[in-house]
């Protein structure tokens, strides 16, 4: 294998052959196969807040050791994630993967053997690193393998699967949690670590990047591998190449640096997609991960139905992503994304003026808020990769997903802050909408519109 300076001409050839790629069954088993893992990284997340009220209980726990134990998870996400993008710009998209899986599947078994508090939130931490690394990687790795033409759908489609195991750990928590308790559930959840095996044995490394890296003839050989596969899923004869809008950028085979994300056009995208990030996530995970805490304290419900009306948000949430997968690549990425902020300011400034008063109007309107959160921000993890060139495409999710988890963890401590003031749960939802407000005007001014438009053309 040769590693070498980027030849821009190998980088070129490399993506005009991929924009020419047909839509394949290859494509499908590699989008599924990603999207597995995905898949259970987001069942794992959410986890531990349809747990929380029973490790309470079990534990004794003060509001200061439930808020740190919905927390802690959260900021080994964000570590995870600037780590990650600066692993995966180095030694490939498809081991960090890997690793991630693997780290998550021990940090569940851990969990579920902690006999205390304190390893518990270390067997989190943990976790939370690898669950923060694969989610913005995995982006930047199926964004490197689509086409400009309803490269939206491809990559949403394959996103949908997050919410997707979101809203299946919300529902096998639901039912696992009060029959067979937490502990179970986290050992449920180690299983899936077997996915490693077939990541190592069917995914190819990205060709994009390894051509970025100079690894000119592994990213010929497995682009040729690609091409058969495509070949032979499909019947037929590829098209010739055309050639692709825009130029790669110049430089060594080094990747870039958190400078580069500041330089030039990446300077106002970097800025916009950070905001979008902390307030898309501050929004839903302020509302989601307190739901079932808030059924059970505030309402009074039993455990089961607490954990039963939390699962609403998260079908809802599913719904959303699905409409953004759908619409995304013909109203294009501004204004699915400030249709899902703005969405999101309503549902929750209407949820602050009735009062919540009752259980069954914080059931329907958390829907509506998290079926918009969810839209704006499953978009994200598509507009993000679009706006960085492949040399820091992953450094650049990667910092998305840090001022992600920023607002993970800043949304939940509002939450804990406002209910603490005895201000109630109005005020809640009033400040969380007025965040909200403020991230909606800044996506519809500054937002830049990248559909219809080849990586290399938007990001040289």
């Amino acid at each position: 294998m040769s590693i070498s300076a980027p030849d821009h001409t190998v980088q070129h050839d490399i993506a005009a052959r991929l924009e020419r790629l047909p839509m394949s069954r290859w494509h499908v088993s590699i989008r599924l196969i990603i999207g597995v893992v995905t898949f259970f990284e987001a069942f794992d997340q959410l986890l531990i807040a349809f747990s929380l009220p029973e490790i309470t209980r079990e534990w004794g726990l003060s509001a200061a050791g439930a808020t740190a134990t919905l927390t802690v998870g959260s900021i080994g996400m964000l570590v995870g994630a600037l780590a990650s993008g600066w692993l995966a710009d180095r030694i490939g998209r498809v081991r960090v993967i890997t690793l991630c899986v693997v780290i998550t599947a021990l940090g569940n078994l851990g969990m579920a053997l902690s006999p205390a508090l304190l390893p518990l939130l270390i067997m989190r931490f943990v976790q939370g690193l690898a669950i923060g690394g694969e989610v913005p990687t995995a982006a930047s790795y199926i964004a490197e393998l689509s086409r400009a033409k309803k490269r939206g759908r491809f990559v949403l489609m394959y996103e949908v699967v997050f919410p997707a195991g979101l809203t299946v750990g919300a529902l096998a928590s639901a039912w696992i949690v009060p029959n067979w308790g937490w502990r179970a559930l986290f050992l449920i959840a180690a299983v899936p670590g077997i996915a490693a095996f077939f990541l190592q044995r069917k995914v190819p490394e990205s060709p994009r990047w390894l051509a970025a890296r100079g690894q000119n003839d592994k990213a010929r050989e497995v682009m040729s591998q690609i091409e058969a596969k495509v070949r032979a899923s499909t019947g037929q004869d590829l098209p010739a190449p055309a050639p692709v809008a825009g130029v790669v950028g110049t430089g060594s085979a080094r990747n870039g640096a958190l400078r580069d994300l500041f330089t030039g056009r990446y300077r106002r995208r970097t800025l916009v997609v950070w905001t979008i990030w902390f307030v898309g996530y501050l929004a839903n995970y302020g509302l989601t991960s307190w739901l079932p805490t808030l059924y059970k304290q505030v309402f009074h419900l039993p455990i089961g139905t607490a954990l039963w009306y939390s699962t609403f948000a998260s079908v809802a949430g599913l719904a959303g992503c699905v409409l953004a997968a759908l619409t995304i690549d013909r109203l294009g990425r501004r204004v699915v994304l400030s249709i899902g902020l703005g969405g999101t300011t309503v549902a929750l400034g209407v949820l602050a003026l009735l009062g919540v008063t009752s259980a069954g109007q914080l059931v329907v309107f958390s829907a509506f808020a998290a079926m918009f959160s969810f839209t704006a921000n499953i978009s994200l993890y598509l507009y993000t990769p679009e706006l960085y060139p492949t040399r820091n495409r992953a450094l650049g999710c990667s910092m998305g997903g840090v001022f992600n988890r920023l607002g993970i963890i800043t949304g939940p401590i509002v939450v804990a802050m406002v209910l603490s003031s005895g201000a109630g749960l109005s005020a809640v939802f009033a400040s969380i909408a007025a965040i909200c407000l403020v991230g909606t005007m800044i996506t519809a001014a500054f937002a830049e519109e990248t559909k219809g438009r080849t990586l290399e053309e938007l990001s040289p």
